[in-house]
């Protein structure tokens, strides 16, 4: 992530798949990862029968992602110890020594609440392998499909950042040139019903990824 932000393409996590057939055109569409919810209270939340079934027969390099709130460790570990899981995301509250205690690489999803210090958050959790950054909303940790102020975020900090919330095939090339993020996840904006991914959606959100690398 040294490299000139120029030089290098936007990496795209598709997230809150339910459903293996949405996995396997995931990937076909070129997708770097995929996203399993463990979230109990969301609607896209999965069984780890479920996610065992997602990742099956997915080619290699498509990096599987569990998702957590707040969750008990040791249903973490649980998790853990069925599903293979390349990289984990904590949507909660969850403290840095929490989220390094699994022996997997991790990232935080932080909630661009109005007055949020990023650097604070940043210096926090310094050794996160990147940040999700996504709208707040007081009574959802996530997918919530809504867009917060993309002037928020400082271009010194877009290479460890993942673009989260709101983002559709209609504005993701738009948010790639303004905030040069090095990543960009998307769940509602790809979804004909929750949890259920529309196959024309997801290509047209791959598109407009690679519209907006070609035009920054």
């Amino acid at each position: 992530m040294t490299q000139p932000l120029s030089c290098r393409r936007t990496r795209v996590k598709l997230c809150g798949l339910t459903r293996p057939a949405d996995a396997r055109a995931a990937a076909a569409l070129g997708a770097d990862a995929i996203g399993l919810v463990f979230y109990g209270r969301s609607p896209r939340a999965v069984t780890i029968e479920q996610a065992r079934a997602l990742i099956e027969g997915l080619p290699p390099f498509v990096t599987k992602v569990g998702l957590f709130v707040d969750e008990d460790p040791e249903t973490v570990r649980r998790v853990l110890s069925e599903v293979a899981l390349d990289l984990l995301q904590f949507h909660g509250g969850e403290s840095a020594e929490y989220c390094r205690g699994f022996a997997r690489p991790w990232i935080k999803a932080v909630a661009m609440r109005p007055g949020l210090d990023l650097g604070q958050v940043v210096a926090a959790y310094r050794d996160a392998a990147g940040l999700l950054l996504d709208a707040f909303d007081p009574g959802l940790p996530g997918g919530t499909g809504q867009r917060f102020d993309w002037d928020r975020i400082p271009a010194v900090l877009a290479p460890r950042i993942i673009l989260a919330g709101g983002l559709t095939p209609a504005n993701v090339a738009e948010a790639i040139r303004r905030v040069r993020p090095y990543a960009v996840d998307v769940s509602g904006g790809i979804e004909a019903a929750k949890g259920r991914k529309d196959e024309a959606l997801m290509a047209a959100f791959m598109q407009g990824v690679r519209d907006g690398d070609e035009s920054r």
